[in-house]
């Protein structure tokens, strides 16, 4: 794995060959999110894919900083700290509060928003 200035650690463990991610796109990916302990908090096999406008803050910045390292058709690991992700508060859901969580991510498509 590689360790960016910012603490995110991550490893494409499948190359694609499409666009590479910026900010400003609209990117969809398949995604799980687990915790430290290896339980499945969250997962687009039962939510379906995500998108989101890259940059934008609509998901945590460690996902945001990830996504940017990817092309489309890569499949990556990433282990995000609690300060990349919820923090000293958690999701108020399923993850609770200074929480490291292990994403799997497919970039499903790139493309300009509407």
């Amino acid at each position: 794995m590689t360790e960016s200035g910012s603490g995110l650690r991550y490893m494409i463990y499948e190359e694609g060959n499409g666009l590479t991610a910026k900010k400003g796109i609209l990117a969809t990916i398949n995604y799980s999110i687990k915790v430290i302990t290896g339980d499945i908090v969250y997962s687009s096999r039962q939510d379906g894919p995500l998108t989101f406008i890259v940059g934008k803050g609509e998901v945590i910045s460690g996902l945001e900083e990830g996504i940017l390292l990817l092309n489309v058709g890569d499949k990556a690991k990433f282990i995000i700290p609690s300060h990349l992700a919820y923090g000293l508060v958690g999701d108020g859901n399923l993850i609770p509060a200074k929480t490291t969580l292990i994403y799997d991510i497919e970039l499903l498509n790139l493309k300009q928003p509407n």
